[in-house]
């Protein structure tokens, strides 16, 4: 990468998030980040430091990585979020990566943290070819809405929506809507419903 990557860590420790800019230095990943530790600093992060990519800590005091998803989605859906975790049981693991997370690394295994992020960015770089309107439209086709439906919402007629479409297929470099709902679905853009934990 040209410039530098921007990793936001959602991290009540500072001694960890240290760890985790140190790994991806070790890992000639070129990054600046950005450390936030409470739900008001992440969203505000998200919104002026606009980074490409958040890893988190899953179990931060009343604000854990689903929380964080949530607000990802809303706020930046383009950002793909890497959960690192000093110990996460299955059900708990689970629930996270249904809920969008991109990944899961162990504190314990950190030096695994530079190819997930790697990864997780490769998978989203097509989703930056949409416009805001177009990610909208991919998230309500992603949920079944018929066009119509669509152009109701966002208040705006069937042929434009239609137009929309055609487009965000077309840069996605996919060619039917199974690989539409797919895509979305992988990149966290639509879940299924998960259970608080």
């Amino acid at each position: 990468m040209n410039k530098p990557l921007r990793v936001l860590i959602l991290e009540d420790s500072e001694r960890d998030a240290e760890m985790i800019a140190a790994e991806l230095d070790r890992a000639g990943i070129h990054s600046v980040s950005q450390r936030a530790e409470s739900e008001e600093q992440f969203e505000h992060a998200l919104r002026e430091f606009t980074p490409d990519v958040i890893v988190c800590d899953h179990a931060l005091p009343q604000f854990n990585s689903i929380a964080a998803l949530k607000t990802i989605q809303a706020v930046r859906p383009t950002a793909p979020m890497i959960v690192v975790s000093g110990a996460l049981d299955e059900r708990t693991a689970v629930a996270c990566l249904r809920a969008g997370a991109e990944d899961i690394v162990l504190k314990g295994n950190l030096q695994r943290l530079p190819s997930a992020i790697e990864s997780a960015i490769r998978v989203r770089q097509r989703l930056e070819r949409l416009t805001p309107r177009q990610i909208e439209v991919l998230r309500f086709i992603a949920e079944g809405h018929t066009n119509r439906e669509i152009a109701r919402r966002l208040e705006l007629s069937a042929k434009t929506i239609e137009s929309h479409r055609g487009e965000v297929m077309k840069r996605l470099d996919v060619h039917d809507i199974a690989g539409v709902v797919r895509y979305a679905v992988r990149v966290g853009l639509v879940t299924p419903e998960v259970e608080e934990i």
